[in-house]
């Protein structure tokens, strides 16, 4: 075999192996695993439009409208923030700002995952579809609200929001009933409180820079208070969908273990200790989605 033929064979390998690089890479970077958050709600959502399990069909669209709306938006986040990422110590080491993805490819993935979205919202029904626009610009969009409010994180949670509605939507067809827009609402001020939280580590590099949220306008301290009122605001919607939902005791577990979680959270965190951030944003909030999903939905199930 000569060196033009090695040659030939070699290069769709190291093509193959700089796109799966790249594409790891970018998985990391938006992390991928956090899909956990808002994707129970979705399920939670199609399960009780279905009153059980939607159909296989159903449930894998779901699943990639999922996926796709979240890559995109954590793709296109990080690609809008990368001059803010690379000047803060936090998050410099990310890939993007790092240099070890580049934006023209991140650019691309964000088009993909998009595309895939609309895809599978074609594939659910002619209201999903229609809606999709909708839904993409919001999560595009939120990207650029820091720069202009300190109440970016009510638009991320209303972004997360749409999951369980949307999933109702699919299922039905129709927005129908009051629960899964108690269910978003829930999500919408869940998010939000959290988001909060997380913003209190970046206080000193947001004012500096000029970016907005409600930690840099009041201060740690009175943004953990704010953080709390949207957690209060988002266990009495739950238990407002709970009773929508005619959940029972199992259901009620699933209220009493998130009214623990919630309070967890709180006392993780102090306006001179931000160190268990981390835990209270990703180990409790990611408890909280699942616990709903098998205590609500799994009432549901057994019904």
């Amino acid at each position: 075999m000569d060196v033009r033929a090695t040659s030939e064979m070699s290069a769709p390998r190291a093509l193959g192996t700089a796109l799966w690089r790249n594409t790891r890479l970018t998985l990391e970077m938006i992390k991928i695993e956090h899909t956990l958050f808002a994707l129970p709600f979705a399920l939670l959502g199609a399960i009780f439009a279905a009153h059980g399990l939607p159909d296989g069909r159903t449930l894998v669209w779901i699943l990639v409208a999922m996926v796709g709306a979240r890559s995109a938006a954590m793709a296109f986040n990080r690609l809008v923030d990368c001059e803010f990422d690379r000047q803060n110590p936090r998050t410099r080491d990310r890939a993007l700002p790092a240099g070890r993805v580049s934006a023209g490819y991140v650019r691309a993935f964000v088009l993909v995952s998009a595309a895939v979205f609309v895809l599978a919202a074609a594939m659910l029904n002619r209201l999903t579809l229609l809606l999709a626009p909708v839904a993409l610009a919001s999560i595009l969009l939120y990207s650029y609200t820091k720069r202009f409010t300190e109440y970016s994180h009510l638009v991320l949670g209303w972004c997360l929001a749409m999951a369980p509605t949307g999933a109702w939507i699919a299922v039905r067809g129709a927005l129908d009933e009051l629960l899964p827009l108690a269910i978003s609402l829930t999500v919408m001020m869940w998010v939000a409180g959290f988001d909060v939280i997380y913003a209190c580590q970046d206080v000193d590099f947001d004012r500096r820079v000029g970016l907005r949220s409600l930690p840099a306008r009041f201060g740690i301290r009175r943004a953990l208070w704010i953080a709390r009122g949207f957690h209060a605001v988002a266990f009495a919607s739950l238990v407002w969908a709970s009773r929508l939902a005619g959940s029972r005791w199992l259901g009620g577990i699933g209220l009493a273990a998130t009214l623990g979680l919630l309070i967890r959270q709180h006392r993780l965190v102090r306006p001179d200790d931000l160190s268990r951030v981390n835990e209270a944003f990703f180990t409790t909030n990611a408890c909280v989605s699942l616990i709903l999903l098998l205590t609500m939905g799994g009432e549901v199930l057994v019904r």
